[in-house]
């Protein structure tokens, strides 16, 4: 009996994992990291841009629509003697492995900035872009907000001015690390596919296209008529070579 259920179990076990669908390799996104080396090794170090940046370990919840919501925690590491900058992103997967949308907020000095929430779409109900595309276009659209807002606190300080890079370098590192059924998300992932023609479905001829209609055909000229001489001419004499005019010819006596 004990066999048997622990037989179902692996069964489910390995069905499970084989139907994972979409997920976030965590080994792949902390070696690009640096490593997870840091704080009991749930977390990594790296400098970026002069300064040091911790990254923890993804949390990952499935979503209704079979993706997976992603939130990601990221310090700006500033030294014993100041307290750390804080900021969360956190991006939306859907089942194909596409990236919905994305929001951040960092929190400076007991400031809180908050990011737009950012979609792959210029228009509601209307996508902009597909697939890796429209990744690119809301990791370009999340720094853009982010940094405007900084630069609106007037914050001068070169970790935190570069805070928005170190959360676009994550994001890349993140969707670099998306897998759909354990493969990478190729770039077409997400686009519209187009439904090959079924060959077992004769060719229709296209239909005849009339013929166009004759040209007219225009009667031929009729022929020019010889000129007539004029009222008053003399009439043109032609004699054989060498007969004498009349008045060559000797008068008898």
């Amino acid at each position: 009996m004990k066999s048997t259920f622990l037989s179902i179990i692996i069964i489910f076990t390995t069905t499970l994992f084989s139907f994972a669908g979409v997920e976030i390799s965590e080994t792949d996104f902390g070696k690009n990291l640096g490593g997870w080396i840091k704080r009991g090794k749930q977390a990594a170090e790296y400098p970026l841009s002069g300064s040091t940046y911790r990254t923890y370990k993804p949390e990952v919840s499935p979503t209704p629509d079979g993706g997976i919501f992603v939130s990601l925690r990221i310090d700006h590491v500033r030294g014993w003697l100041s307290s750390d900058d804080h900021a969360t992103l956190e991006i939306t997967v859907n089942s194909k492995g596409a990236v919905v949308s994305a929001q951040s907020n960092i929190a400076i000095q007991g400031r809180s900035i908050s990011s737009d929430v950012i979609l792959g779409s210029n228009e509601a109900g209307r996508q902009a872009a597909v697939g890796t595309d429209r990744a690119v276009q809301i990791g370009t659209d999340l720094v853009a907000d982010l940094s405007a807002k900084l630069l609106r606190e007037k914050l001068v300080e070169a970790g935190r001015v570069s805070f928005p890079a170190a959360l676009r370098h994550n994001y890349n590192l993140l969707f670099q690390a998306v897998r759909v059924d354990g493969a990478p998300v190729t770039p077409t992932d997400g686009a519209p596919v187009a439904t090959p023609a079924n060959p077992t479905t004769p060719a229709v001829p296209p239909a005849p296209v009339p013929p166009a209609p004759a040209e007219l055909k225009t009667p031929p000229a009729a022929p020019a008529k010889p000129a007539e001489p004029a009222p008053n001419a003399t009439p043109l004499e032609i004699k054989p070579y060498g007969t004498p005019t009349t008045a060559e010819i000797p008068v008898k006596n």
